[in-house]
């Protein structure tokens, strides 16, 4: 009994993989989504589909040529060569009019001089001494001297000012006196 069994569960399985042959087989597959991309597909326009034999050649027959730099390198390469660009540079012509040279940086009266700048004991700022001649100016940061030129900074060595009509700016360097410098001490 055992046997007649197996062979009627045989057959039932024989029978079921018929049924799913036979549906399968009958229809072609249709995968979702698929179905709506086929049906709304365009072909290229492609007015001459040969092959292009004589571009193709054309790209096989041309060599690389290296520029000497390795991309996976972490090394920059040299910069490029600056006679390249000093041809470039002489092979332009400037168009349109000529600008005029810019003017030259404002200067103090040639009879003043920057000798000396000092502090206040109650911390306000620098103060700069200037002598023009007999008369002497005495001015902070921020001061308008002669009403032409405005103090910016006053430093060590050297004083820095601007025209207040033109914004254009200058810095004198402080002078060293002749006259009240110690004289030397005499060889003996």
């Amino acid at each position: 009994m055992k046997q007649k069994n197996q062979i009627a569960v045989l057959g039932a399985l024989v029978a079921v993989a018929l049924v799913v042959w036979y549906f399968n087989s009958s229809k072609p597959p249709v995968v979702a989504g698929t179905s709506t991309a086929f049906q709304n597909y365009q072909l290229l326009a492609v007015e001459n589909p040969e092959l292009h034999r004589e571009k193709m050649e054309a790209v096989q027959k041309t060599e690389y040529k290296s520029l000497g730099r390795n991309p996976f390198s972490e090394i920059a390469p040299p910069p490029p060569e600056e006679q390249k660009h000093d041809k470039i540079v002489a092979e332009r012509q400037p168009y349109g009019p000529v600008q005029p040279p810019p003017p030259p940086p404002p200067a103090l009266p040639a009879s003043m001089k920057f000798f000396g700048y000092g502090t206040v004991p109650n911390g306000t700022s620098r103060r700069a001494f200037l002598a023009d001649g007999d008369d002497v100016y005495i001015v902070a940061e921020g001061d308008t001297l002669l009403g032409r030129y405005r103090v910016v900074k006053i430093n060590n060595a050297n004083l820095e000012f601007e025209e207040v009509s033109t914004g254009r700016r200058a810095t004198v360097a402080l002078t060293q006196d002749e006259a009240a410098a110690p004289a030397p001490p005499p060889a003996s």
